[in-house]
């Protein structure tokens, strides 16, 4: 006989599981950290290799690009504690190493709404 799955539910990939599983926990991190530089940063997403060795950290913020370089700073000078609260509270073999960088899909995606918004609201008044 083959292996029974459990009832209910869709199986998910195992690197979704763990991406989503880390964006939860380095979320509810980031809310703990008290640094002012990351009161309005959200992670949009985490790719996260195979073997559990680096993953790329995606986020967003209020304040744009313009605030990019200064949130990653402030993420790398928190990325041991983040990495320490991962180990905690996931259970794998090993704690991937974080790589943090601004979601420029979901900016550009941002941007091509607003494109046809406008295009939208020109349509209208002509």
């Amino acid at each position: 006989m083959g292996r029974r799955r459990g009832s209910g539910g869709q199986r998910y990939p195992k690197s979704a599981r763990s991406s989503e599983t880390l964006r939860e926990v380095i979320a509810e991190e980031l809310v703990r950290i008290d640094d002012e530089r990351l009161e309005f940063v959200t992670i949009t997403g985490i790719d996260v290799d195979s073997e559990m060795n680096r993953a790329h950290v995606y986020f967003d913020s209020l304040a744009g690009e313009d605030g990019d370089d200064e949130i990653v700073e402030a993420l790398l000078s928190h990325r041991a504690r983040i990495q320490s609260s991962i180990a905690r509270q996931v259970r794998a073999k090993r704690t991937p190493v974080l790589d943090f960088r601004p979601d420029d899909a979901l900016r550009s995606a941002e941007r091509i709404d607003d494109i046809l918004r406008e295009d939208r609201r020109r349509r209208g008044e002509a």
